[in-house]
């Protein structure tokens, strides 16, 4: 049976999910990733540790606490219910929300790496040069950790992608609000409509796999240049 429209809209709003979160990872993850990389804090444990926290979690840990915090009752709930702008909960900005949290640690940790293999040389060569930190960090850092940022990417996307625990949670179950890939395959199941979710789940399949290779590759291609 092919896919239905319930289908497509799923797909479309998981693609929207995942491009959004990968977006903002990169924007905020890039900050952190720098500063674990180079700080000699005794903060650096803490806060490496906050940001690895979803690898261990359960996802409906992560999704539970989440609930609470946006919910009417919670503190980020009446913070921005005190702003007008309602709860965050079942929708597609707390879906959001959720995502940055639960695949940071995807984004965050291979940008880390790639910061970290640099080295302090380059960046004092750039400050004998008289280089600003801005200039320091798009014509030096930028460049040489570039393969970070396509592995960071690629994981923070597909990641997201997978995604069902958290967004189950935060989001519930709403056609084209938040009903992503991973409930609609679920709500499939349920419904006994075996076919259909095979569709769905052969698709993430192949997506899976293609995601994968294009990382390997890459690393290979690179790997080949050293």
């Amino acid at each position: 049976m092919p896919l239905t429209s319930a289908d497509f809209a799923a797909i479309w709003l998981t693609l929207k999910l995942a491009s959004v979160t990968t977006l903002i990872l990169l924007l905020i993850g890039t900050p952190i990733a720098l500063w674990l990389s180079r700080t000699q804090s005794w903060l650096r444990g803490p806060v490496g540790a906050v940001v690895a926290l979803p690898l261990v979690l359960p996802p409906t840990v992560i999704g539970f606490y989440l609930l609470l915090a946006l919910g009417p009752n919670g503190w980020i709930g009446q913070f921005t219910r005190a702003l007008g702008l309602g709860t965050l909960t079942f929708s597609f900005t707390g879906l959001v929300v959720g995502s940055v949290i639960y695949s940071m640690p995807f984004v965050v940790q291979p940008l880390q790496n790639a910061f970290a293999a640099i080295g302090s040389r380059p960046l004092e060569v750039a400050a004998t040069l008289r280089a600003g930190p801005w200039d320091t960090f798009f014509s030096v850092i930028l460049p040489l950790a570039r393969p970070g940022f396509v592995t960071a990417a690629i994981l923070g996307f597909a990641h997201t992608v997978g995604e069902f625990g958290v967004v189950l949670m935060i989001g519930g179950n709403i056609p084209e609000k938040t009903r992503v890939v991973s409930v609609q395959i679920y709500d499939h199941v349920e419904a006994l409509e075996y076919a259909q979710a095979h569709w769905l789940a052969a698709a993430m399949l192949v997506f899976s796999f293609v995601v994968l290779l294009a990382l390997y590759s890459s690393r290979r291609t690179r790997a080949g240049w050293s």
